[in-house]
């Protein structure tokens, strides 16, 4: 795997212009060398053939010296030093490439930080142990850094890896959120006064008012969303959903309980998650064939998503994550 090209001198990268021509590195680079199936990162890294450094609202530019060598290892560790954690990415590394590497990875730099990261990584999502032995020694690492990604307050300890799992998720679901000056500015105002109606000139019935007004044209948007123009009962009901929606811990039999107020009458209609294929989208006038703006995901997956989904909001609850 190593003495490969993988840094791409470009101007412009999957029809995103770039703020000047340099040399694209991390993530966006190891998704297009190994062909992943996963998104165009949002944030991206290029190292100006300039000497400058600087950053935009999708890019980060440094200079030369950042560099990385041209090898897997080391673009890795320069994705996780400079991008934070890209879940989804990892998970598709991982499918593609054979253990061999992985564990040829792992043992670049045994006892380095990032080595450790990946090792982490690697067993924590594909739920295989590698044949590595224990660590024994050594500072226990944080898997996330949170200059770079918001974290959960409360760790999980692994001993094998001597890393603390930070992550706001599990292994089925883990939503990072990229850290931002505009983002932690919003934290600092305490959001959670503002919707409880504490903040200092603003009377509560003014918030309450504005909150069902809010839900109200949520409701309209998400009926245009599928095409439907619902009655007026229906649309209450949805309201009512979405203002109790929250109330009670969330869990299969309340997401049931709630889908019963939106639905009414469900004599006609299977309740629980879905059994079939589904998407967002229309229908050709003519043929009646689907043109989908996004495919759901396979039913046969629903029952295990869900259940990941579950997990991670009831772990970001107890643990005091950030909510927004």
């Amino acid at each position: 795997m190593d003495n490969k090209c993988f840094s791409q001198r470009l101007s412009v990268f999957h029809g995103i212009k770039m703020p000047e021509e340099g040399y694209l590195v991390g993530y966006a680079v190891l998704i297009d060398y190994f062909s992943l199936e996963v998104p165009t990162p949002d944030y991206l890294t290029l190292i100006s053939l300039k000497n400058r450094k600087y950053k935009t609202e999708d890019f980060q530019v440094l200079t030369p010296r950042y560099q990385p060598k041209e090898t897997l290892y080391h673009q890795l560790v320069f994705a996780l030093k400079y991008e934070g954690i890209h879940v989804l990415f990892f998970k598709k590394l991982f499918e593609k490439l054979p253990q061999e590497d992985i564990i040829a990875l792992v043992q670049e730099e045994p006892q380095g930080q990032y080595s450790r990261r990946i090792w982490f990584l690697y067993e924590w999502l594909m739920k295989t142990t590698l044949p590595i032995p224990d660590l024994d020694t050594g500072n226990f690492i944080m898997l996330i850094d949170d200059k770079l990604q918001y974290t959960i307050p409360e760790s999980e300890n692994s001993k094998r890896h001597r890393v603390k799992n930070n992550c706001p998720g599990t292994s089925e679901f883990c939503p990072l959120i990229r850290r931002t000056k505009k983002l932690d500015t919003y934290l600092a105002l305490n959001p959670q006064d503002t919707i409880q109606g504490n903040v200092k000139g603003i009377h509560k019935d003014i918030l309450l008012r504005t909150s069902s007004f809010l839900l109200l044209k949520d409701s309209k948007a998400s009926f245009n969303i599928e095409g439907e123009t619902p009655t007026q009962s229906r649309a209450i009901r949805w309201g009512k959903a979405i203002g109790q929606a929250g109330r009670d811990t969330l869990s299969k039999e309340e997401l049931e309980r709630l889908q019963h107020i939106v639905i009414g009458n469900s004599k006609f209609t299977k309740m629980g998650y879905r059994l079939e294929g589904g998407f967002v989208g229309e229908h050709d006038r003519i043929n009646g064939t689907p043109i989908p703006e996004h495919i759901s995901a396979k039913h046969k997956d629903i029952e295990k998503l869900m259940e990941g989904l579950l997990k991670t909001s009831n772990k970001m609850i107890t643990s005091n994550y950030h909510l927004f």
